[in-house]
């Protein structure tokens, strides 16, 4: 009986623990939004370049990797919305700052929804938010591959963004990689601090960090 009670409150504590994560929210239900930056050489090293990506045959550094409306725990996605989603058209607008059309496509399904917005609207939000954020052009000189500290990112953002503070930004890292930068937004699209559950910056002093080729 005893080892039930403690199964039963262990389970418990994890279920606190956990970040709410579940499917088919109402859209326009959130707190934040999270602009997702990923940078291409480590996408496509990872992924992309298994799947033929077009995106990998291009010179792109930091691209959106998408706008996620946020908790101040956990996240809401594929949310019930009377929305119609996106035209062909309307996805490829967004491949010169996303990579291809395609990624347009997935984030409009799964975080787009959640925005309680049209997917002109969102697409167009997203657009700003991402024009809104100065990237260090220093990482697209680089002429070969380095490994770094992961807060060397986080610097570098921070100063080219006039008051973006630490814990306004995350940066996370995949296989020892830098992965990409995630910068916390108002509905506004003005700074603020991020979530428990997004401000885990990645701790790496020698992460790989890759030239765009």
């Amino acid at each position: 009986m005893r080892k039930r009670i403690v199964s039963a409150l262990l389970g418990l504590v994890l279920l606190i623990a956990s970040p709410a994560m579940a499917e088919g929210e109402r859209a326009g239900d959130f707190d934040y939004y999270v602009l997702s930056l990923s940078w291409s050489p480590t996408w496509c090293a990872l992924e992309g370049e298994a799947r033929n990506s077009p995106q990998c045959d291009r010179d792109l550094g930091w691209v959106l990797h998408g706008l996620w409306p946020q908790y101040e725990r956990g996240y809401p996605s594929y949310c019930n919305t009377t929305a119609r989603d996106p035209s062909k058209r309307e996805t490829a607008t967004m491949e010169d700052i996303m990579g291809t059309d395609g990624a347009a496509w997935y984030q409009w399904k799964k975080h787009g929804r959640c925005a309680g917005l049209s997917p002109q609207q969102y697409l167009e939000t997203a657009r700003e938010a991402y024009a809104k954020i100065t990237r260090p052009e220093v990482f697209r000189k680089l002429t070969k591959d380095v490994k770094l500290p992961a807060a060397l990112i986080e610097e570098a953002f921070m100063t080219e963004n006039a008051g973006l503070d630490k814990n306004e930004i995350t940066v996370t890292c995949k296989d020892r990689r830098i992965q990409e930068v995630r910068i916390c937004l108002t509905k506004d699209l003005e700074p603020r601090t991020c979530g428990a559950d997004v401000i885990r910056d990645c701790t790496l002093d020698d992460a790989l960090f890759e030239a765009i080729e």
